[in-house]
C-alpha cells in the first residue's frame, strides 16, 4: 500500500473549501491534516505535503508563498493571477526547486475538454466570442477559465493566420461588446441560482459552432482537484492548467 498524502485545506470554511474538504476526507490514500479559514495563521500547514488554496484574488499571493516557503506543494483553485504575480511566485521558486505549485483556473475535467476543443477549433472559424456565467458572490471577472481559454483560442489563431475578430462596432459607451482578452471578445454574467458555465461561440459564413460546458455543483470540480493533489508533486516549479497533468 502506497504512502498516504498529507493535505491542508487553505480556505476551508467557503463553498469550494468545503466541497475539497469532504473529497480529501473520503478519499483513501489522502489525510486531511489542516483547516485553515480567514485569518488563521497557517505555521506548519499542520504537517501537509499539500495545501490546497481556494481563497480570493487577494489573499492568494501570500498564502502561496507562504506554503513555498514551508517547503510544501500547492495546489491553487483561486482565480486572479495576473502575469505579474505569476512572475513573482516563479522567482520565488527559484530558491525551492523541489517545490511543485500547480494553479488552475478549473478543475473541472468537462471544462478542461472545452477549452481543449476550443483551442482545435479556433483557426477554422472567422468569429469567435465567449459568454461566461457564474453565481453572484464571485469576485472577479472575467473568470479565469475564460481569460484562458481566450489566450489560447487567441494562440491558435495567430498560428493559423487569423487577422482580428470581425467586428464594425465602432460607439460602446457602455461596455455592451464586453472585455477583449488577447483580441477575443469576453463576456460576464452574474446570476443567482448558477454556479460555473462557459460557453465558446464559433462563427463562419452559414454556419456556428457552440461548445458549451456546464458545473452544477461543486462536487464536478472534486476529481481534479484529487488528481492535482496526487500529482503536484511530481511537477516541481509552477505549473498553470491542470490539463497538463492530463495529458490534454
Amino acid at each position: 500500500m502506497s504512502e498516504r498524502i498529507p493535505v491542508a485545506v487553505i480556505g476551508s470554511s467557503g463553498r469550494m473549501g468545503s466541497a475539497a474538504v469532504q473529497a480529501i476526507d473520503d478519499a483513501t490514500d489522502l489525510d486531511l491534516v489542516g483547516r485553515f479559514g480567514h485569518g488563521d495563521p497557517l505555521g506548519d500547514l499542520g504537517g501537509a505535503s499539500v495545501a490546497v488554496e481556494l481563497t480570493t484574488p487577494d489573499a492568494s499571493p501570500d498564502n502561496v508563498a507562504h506554503c513555498v516557503a514551508a517547503g510544501v506543494h500547492c495546489v491553487v483553485g483561486t482565480t486572479g493571477w495576473s502575469p505579474q504575480r505569476l512572475q513573482a511566485l516563479e522567482a520565488q521558486l527559484v530558491d525551492h526547486p523541489r517545490v511543485g505549485v500547480l494553479i488552475a483556473p478549473n478543475f473541472a475535467i468537462g471544462a478542461l475538454l472545452m477549452m481543449a476543443f476550443a483551442q482545435r477549433a479556433a483557426r477554422f472559424y472567422e468569429s469567435v466570442e465567449i459568454i461566461e456565467t457564474h453565481h453572484p458572490d464571485k469576485v472577479d471577472a472575467p473568470s479565469g477559465t475564460a481569460a484562458r481559454t481566450a489566450s489560447l483560442v487567441a494562440a491558435a489563431r495567430a498560428s493559423a493566420g487569423l487577422v482580428d475578430v470581425p467586428d464594425a462596432t465602432r460607439t460602446d459607451p457602455h461596455g455592451a461588446r464586453g472585455a477583449r482578452i488577447d483580441g477575443i471578445p469576453v463576456h460576464a454574467l452574474r446570476m443567482r441560482g448558477r454556479v460555473a458555465h462557459q460557453e465558446v461561440a464559433f462563427g463562419a459564413a452559414g454556419e456556428a459552432l457552440t461548445i458549451r460546458h456546464d458545473s452544477f455543483d461543486r462536487v464536478s470540480f472534486m476529481p481534479g482537484v484529487l488528481a492535482a493533489v496526487r500529482a503536484v508533486g511530481d511537477r516541481p516549479g509552477l505549473t498553470v492548467g491542470l490539463e497538463h497533468l492530463l495529458d490534454l
